[in-house]
């Protein structure tokens, strides 16, 4: 960083579960050169919440108000659940007036999806898909890669990034409205106001804890509500911590892969860097998109999204 640039810490789901982490999330950002305030969410409990739903959705709507500075990054603290609470109160409008065209980064994931898209569908705002303050920049060992990714997005107009895929889908080149976020969270959308209705789009998911038959069920709801068949291509990220059993009889999630491939007439691009690992992308939910593979090499060229830098 080349100069002092202000992170607003947020908690719109579960609480901190403990201080030392959230202590050394404060400290790497700091280390990094940000002043990082709110920080008394940390310590906020409220049953399973970091706070009760009125306290946690003031937090967002403060973002709205003219005698609200606006912080360089907002920062998620952690997911879990607790953001769907949240979605019939937000001053959308407001939110929409005060932060479009503002060159804020409003950053998180997992159930922060939620809220993500929900803001993307309403108030027509991009926020990014990146590390949160407790599993990521708490970690004991901070990963270099998030960091620099991070960074690089948030001080840039536009950023490349490449990856293995699996090289499967053969040669592709689209481009389109980037969105998406965890997989539950997307599908737990669908029939509501919140969920955006994007044409011709790049939707991107990932998820924790879900064998594949549970994410192919998932893959299959927003195929049969129609979700796919508009969008250009779908992107897998990281889908880890899942336990396949005897029963899954070689049904791992390669040959899930396969077989969606088969059913939902778009290109899987699989391999994206991004989800419940240590090693994440920043990602502009709402920014625009350039997907291209050769062979398994991915790239993908994001633009169209508000950084921080100057």
């Amino acid at each position: 960083m080349t100069q002092t640039r202000l992170i607003e810490l947020i908690a719109p789901s579960g609480y901190a579960p403990d201080s030392d982490v959230a202590t050394r999330g404060i400290a790497a950002l700091e280390q990094l050169g940000y002043t990082v305030g709110n920080r008394d969410v940390t310590s906020r409990r409220f049953l399973r919440f970091a706070g009760t739903d009125a306290e946690r959705v003031a937090e967002i709507n403060a973002l709205a108000r003219r005698d609200h500075p606006l912080p360089d990054v907002v920062l998620a603290m952690r997911g879990g659940y607790g953001a769907v609470h949240l979605l019939d109160q937000l001053d959308y409008k407001a939110l929409h007036d005060r932060l479009c065209g503002e060159r804020v980064a409003i950053v998180g994931h997992s159930d922060f999806t939620a809220l993500q898209l929900a803001l993307l569908s309403q108030s027509h705002v991009t926020t990014f898909a990146g590390p949160m303050l407790l599993a990521d920049f708490g970690a004991e060992t901070l990963s270099e890669f998030t960091v620099s990714q991070f960074q690089s997005v948030l001080q840039s107009g536009s950023h490349v990034v490449q990856w293995a895929g699996d090289g499967a889908s053969g040669d592709i080149d689209v481009s389109g409205t980037l969105w998406g976020g965890n997989l539950a969270m997307v599908c737990s959308l669908i029939g509501t106001r919140y969920l955006p209705q994007i044409d011709g789009g790049v939707l991107f998911v990932e998820d924790v804890n879900e064998p594949p038959y549970r994410v192919e069920r998932m893959l299959y709801q927003l195929h049969q509500s129609g979700v796919l068949a508009r969008q250009r291509a779908l992107v897998m990220g990281d889908f880890s911590q899942y336990r396949l059993t005897d029963y899954d009889n070689g049904y791992d999630m390669a040959t899930m892969v396969e077989s969606m491939r088969r059913v939902i007439g778009i290109p899987i691009v699989t391999g994206m860097p991004f989800g419940h690992c240590p090693d994440k992308l920043t990602l502009p939910v709402g920014g625009q998109a350039k997907l291209s593979t050769s062979g398994a090499q991915v790239t993908l060229t994001l633009t169209g999204y508000p950084y921080i830098a100057g």
